[in-house]
C-alpha cells in the first residue's frame, strides 16, 4: 500500500496542536492596517483555532502525518 500524500498547502497554514486541535493564523493581518482599530488588530495577532467540526475532519484527512 503506498503512503498517503500530505497536502503542502495545508501543511502551510495548520499545525496539530498535543490535544488534537488545528492551530492556524487569522485573516485581515497582512496589510492595509491603517483603516482597522487597533483593538481588532491586536485581537487579530493571536493564533486562530479550529473546532471539532466538518473542516477540521478535512484538515485531519489532509494531513494524515501531523
Amino acid at each position: 500500500m503506498p503512503k498517503m500524500k500530505t497536502r503542502k498547502a495545508v501543511a502551510k497554514r495548520f499545525k496539530k496542536t498535543s490535544s488534537g486541535k488545528f492551530k492556524h493564523r487569522k485573516a485581515y493581518r497582512s496589510h492595509i492596517l491603517t483603516k482597522k482599530r487597533k483593538k481588532r488588530k491586536r485581537q487579530l495577532r493571536q493564533d486562530g483555532y479550529l473546532d471539532e467540526s466538518e473542516q477540521a475532519k478535512k484538515v485531519d484527512k489532509m494531513l494524515p502525518y501531523e
